[in-house]
């Protein structure tokens, strides 16, 4: 009898055919994964969502009827029983959304031209329960769309309650993980290990009720811990 794990079931929801056919035609191919059915919109993506109950929604930002921003919200956001793990494929020129999809319980994001091999390597990420947050296209979100991110005043009584809940080295962590810095780098920076630094963001997700470090960088911006734009 085989140890193995179930496959991670894969939705794919994009309102082009090639690219959907493209999905599948990859995903299909990993001994770790099954495609249990595509999506052209977004009220066909909620129904084949909830009919099938995938680990994985592979999520368009663009699509007719329903955006993939609103559908990530009814699937993963707030009050969500069980949701699915959303991995929202989009391009720069739309990313002015991305930021809205995150805060709709996006686990992450990649760009529609990603090698298949980071495409595959996304969806076991997200599917482990980790988020997938390029700090590359961090940098490029947070640059191009700082205004976005500025705390409202309304926010402060937010920000003393995550600097009262968490430890000094645990919001440098915080704080380094919005600055776009994978585990490594923020482990370099501090001259910790990588494993350490695991531990670390563990300890704020908890804290801070948050589900991934996706929501932690958001956080971190919304409340002001991180301020002004990256000088990147």
């Amino acid at each position: 009898m085989s140890d193995a794990p179930p496959p991670i079931r894969v939705l794919v929801c994009d309102d082009q055919e090639l690219v959907r056919t493209g999905y599948v035609t990859i995903f299909s191919a990993q001994p770790d994964m099954e495609v249990v059915g595509e999506a052209e919109n977004g009220h066909a993506a909620l129904e084949a969502a909830r009919r099938l109950r995938p680990d994985v929604v592979v999520m368009d930002i663009r699509m007719p009827l329903l955006d993939g921003i609103q559908a990530t919200r009814q699937l993963a956001g707030p009050g969500a029983g069980e949701p699915p793990k959303v991995l929202v494929v989009t391009t720069f020129n739309v990313d002015a959304h991305v930021y809205d999809a995150l805060r709709a319980g996006a686990s992450g994001f990649l760009l529609k031209d990603a090698p298949p091999a980071e495409l595959v390597n996304g969806i076991r990420t997200v599917a482990r329960g980790e988020a997938l947050l390029s700090p590359a296209v961090t940098r490029h979100l947070i640059g191009h769309y700082a205004e976005h991110l500025r705390p409202a005043e309304s926010s402060r009584p937010a920000r003393e309650d995550v600097v009262r809940a968490l430890t000094p080295r645990e919001l440098e962590v915080l704080r380094q993980l919005a600055e776009g810095l994978s585990n490594a780098e923020i482990a370099a920076e501090l001259y910790i290990t990588p494993e350490t630094v695991k531990t670390y963001v563990s300890r704020i997700l908890a804290k801070l009720a948050l589900r991934d470090r996706v929501q932690a960088v958001v956080l971190a911006y919304r409340v002001g811990l991180v301020s002004g734009t990256p000088g990147w």
